[in-house]
């Protein structure tokens, strides 16, 4: 299972760290949107996602392995 960190908007829809069984990142958000409809909305928004696999920035759909950690979270803003 991938553990499944989430940040700001996502966190609060989901309420809670999830562990999901996915192969890739594709599959997780498709996971995510279908436990969580509330979400799709946000994974929609051109460039609003962001996604680290442990720990690392990831800009692609990669594969992932059972011991991977997946952080989702929105854009940073400040100054």
């Amino acid at each position: 299972m991938v553990k499944i960190k989430l940040f700001a908007n996502f966190r609060e829809i989901a309420g809670k760290e999830l562990e999901i069984e996915a192969r890739d990142l594709n599959e997780v958000v498709e996971k995510l949107c279908k436990k969580y409809p509330g979400m799709m909305s946000l994974f929609e928004r051109e460039g609003y996602a962001h996604f680290a696999v442990n720990g690392r920035i990831v800009f692609e759909n990669i594969e992932l392995k059972d011991i991977d950690t997946v952080a989702i979270f929105p854009p940073a803003s400040g100054g």
